[in-house]
């Protein structure tokens, strides 16, 4: 259901980002994502002393930092490309991680080597235009991917030490007041353009951010980390699903061919490594 949400989300972005700016839809959408969250993070807070609630305040601000990022390249790139391939080349962020984490010094075993090389063909049939070239949108999105891959490896490492439902709520608060502060200069907003675009705001905000978040938090509970991964990993198949649905958008045979590799590709990188005897 968390990723059904999620894949859905990208047909709703693409909506709004005929109507409002990149800044304001998500410091709207973020800051409705924090007020869901707001009852079961009252609940969580109580008891936490000063130490836990500083350390998770100045994370939460560099987590916030990263996800408002990615999702401000994101709704720039989704304007210039489908919801669908925004859906799939987002989902490269998976191959990414590994790679960006030998510079951390771990190893990157030749199983993710060669899924990120099928990745990347997926990704360029995918995005290749009739001309030859790739998309500006699908560029813009790519970069988007490795900016959720640095969120990916920042949580990483620091969010064992917090409640995923702390963090993940106060990241929202601090990427949604930025991007409100940032899109009040560079934007202009009026009340018709959130009118507009109030459907894909709720939307995010509420069943991307608050909901589907929740759904996950719980979800993990009862399932094995890899299985829940792979589930999650159906986001970006539902964004075509939704694209097609609420955007009537399609794709050429070449286009769904490349999906179906990427999907493997991302799929395989996530099963569980055998151990060796």
């Amino acid at each position: 259901a968390a990723s059904l949400i999620w894949g859905f989300t990208f047909a709703f972005q693409s909506q709004a980002a005929d109507a409002i700016g990149p800044f304001m839809y998500n410091g709207i959408r973020m800051c409705i994502g924090f007020i869901v969250l707001l009852p079961l993070l009252l609940k969580i807070l109580k008891g936490k002393d000063k130490a836990y609630i500083k350390s998770l305040l100045f994370h939460s601000f560099i987590c916030g930092l990263l996800i408002g990022s990615a999702s401000i390249v994101q709704q720039i790139g989704i304007k210039y490309t489908t919801a669908g391939k925004a859906g799939f080349i987002t989902s490269l962020y998976t191959l990414i991680v590994p790679i960006l984490s030998l510079i951390v010094g771990k190893k990157v075993s030749k199983r993710i080597w060669i899924c990120v090389f099928g990745g990347l063909i997926g990704a360029f049939l995918l995005s290749i235009n009739n001309e030859g070239g790739i998309g500006k949108g699908d560029i813009i999105i790519f970069v988007c991917a490795i900016l959720f891959a640095l969120h990916i490896m920042y949580i990483d490492k620091v969010g064992k030490a917090f409640n995923g439902v702390d963090l993940s709520a106060f990241q929202f608060l601090t990427a949604g007041i930025i991007c409100l502060i940032i899109g009040s200069f560079v934007e202009t907003t009026t009340l018709s353009n959130i009118k507009a675009a109030l459907t894909p705001i709720l939307y995010a905000g509420i069943g991307s951010c608050g909901i589907a978040y929740t759904l996950q938090v719980v979800g993990q509970k009862y399932v094995q980390p890899a299985k829940a991964t792979l589930a999650l990993s159906l986001e970006s198949a539902w964004s075509v699903v939704g694209g097609a649905i609420i955007l009537g958008e399609t794709m050429s045979p070449r286009e769904l061919f490349g999906c179906l590799i990427l999907f493997v590709a991302v799929v395989i990188a996530q099963l569980p490594e055998k151990k060796k005897a």
